[in-house]
């Protein structure tokens, strides 16, 4: 008798413990949010951080696919999740939040974003899709994966979703500096250390293949880098000798030693900052 009491007691005090029920989320509230755990969250974002789809430039092929599958989605047809994969600084994070603000000004399409490390919560998120009318984009940024790290596992509820199955109003895009989402010379380790190396690493780079569209972004030429450059300066009204603009970008591209999106964009607010021109998203 005393041990069923003290189980009671045991029972009971867990259940105090436990995370109250996460509320039915307002999704009305806002076109972007941010998913957290300890406890479950989903918290609205009144302004995102991103820029005009038409300030990405030298990714015109990714930008038309990525836009084209997301219209799909959002107009409720069939569409594939998305990895972005490929040179640092490339606009990557940037394209999916444009591209989701282009195709949020016509249909009720969310964004919702997810750290990889909040991955194995992604089953209690989906939970909130159910049934509801409008449509989700799951954003994951910086997605890779280690050696011993099991949070890949849990991603398979999103790409493949399991006996329940994935709610046909969610899909998720990714990005990622690796193509298979892991380093290249731990997979090269593990096919010559495995007994079978065609299995030995068959399930982690298989999460990649779950992808339907996977994405290349490679490192841009200097003409391109320019360009960005130059759009930035035109959308924002900063007008610059064009001998002088040339000069000092590739001055700055070979200090930073290397080209891309991003740093086109630094040097542009470095740039703006010194012409006296406020720089508002």
């Amino acid at each position: 008798m005393s041990d069923g009491a003290d189980l009671k007691r045991i029972a009971d005090a867990l259940e105090r413990m436990a995370p109250a029920p996460l509320d039915a989320p307002d999704f009305s509230a806002a076109d972007a949010f941010v998913w957290h755990v300890g406890p479950d969250r989903i918290d609205p974002v009144a302004k995102v951080n991103r820029v005009d789809l038409d300030l990405l430039h030298g990714i015109d092929r990714v930008r038309d696919i990525l836009l084209q599958n997301t219209q799909q989605f959002a107009s409720g047809l069939p569409a594939n999740n998305a990895l972005l994969w490929g040179a640092r600084g490339m606009g990557k994070s940037s394209l999916v939040k444009a591209v989701h603000a282009e195709v949020a000004k016509s249909t009720d399409l969310k964004i919702v974003e997810v750290q990889r490390e909040d991955l194995p919560s992604i089953g209690r998120l989906l939970t909130h899709f159910r049934g509801t009318d409008a449509r989700f984009l799951l954003f994951c940024d910086d997605l890779s994966f280690s050696h011993d790290d099991q949070h890949y596992k849990s991603l398979k509820a999103v790409l493949d979703g399991g006996i329940e199955g994935r709610p046909e109003n969610v899909i998720f895009y990714a990005t990622s500096n690796r193509r298979h989402l892991m380093p290249r010379d731990m997979i090269e380790n593990e096919r010559s250390s495995a007994i079978n190396p065609s299995e030995a690493v068959e399930e982690k780079v298989s999460l990649s293949d779950r992808f339907g569209l996977w994405l290349g972004f490679h490192p841009c030429s200097q003409d391109e880098y320019l360009a960005m450059i130059d759009g930035y300066c035109a959308a924002y009204g900063v007008s610059v000798d064009p001998d002088r603009l040339r000069a000092e970008a590739i001055e700055w591209q070979a200090t930073r030693g290397a080209r891309s999106g991003r740093v086109a964009w630094q040097f542009f607010v470095d740039l703006a900052g010194r012409e006296g021109v406020a720089i508002r998203n």
